[in-house]
């Protein structure tokens, strides 16, 4: 019983396939860098609303202080401060993070 093998791929067709598997790895590491990126950036907008949810913990006791209502947009005031930090540039934690996520995968 004789087993009929499938040509060899010509030498263009095996180029190409390369090709596209290298677009596709690079595709994959720049989707995956902005991914953990983006990861690290979350993690510093958490850290500093925290901190600036603590700076503006007693800001505004007293009679002219807002009321229960000014309390409340505190938290979304906080947050939008903590977004912008991060977006003009943040405090460093950002970096160390995502440096510290790298490593670890590459332990992987």
């Amino acid at each position: 019983m004789a087993s009929v093998l499938a040509p060899a791929p010509s030498a263009a067709a095996t180029a190409a396939l390369a090709g596209l598997d290298a677009r596709k790895a690079a595709n994959h590491a720049g989707a995956s860098a902005a991914k953990l990126r983006a990861t690290a950036e979350d993690f510093e907008a958490v850290f500093l609303n925290s901190m600036f949810q603590q700076m503006f913990a007693n800001v505004g006791e007293g009679p002219f202080s807002g009321g229960h209502g000014a309390n409340i947009w505190r938290s979304f005031l906080t947050d939008e401060y903590a977004k912008s930090f991060v977006k003009a540039g943040g405090i460093g934690i950002a970096d160390q993070v995502q440096r510290e996520l790298l490593a670890r995968q590459e332990v992987r």
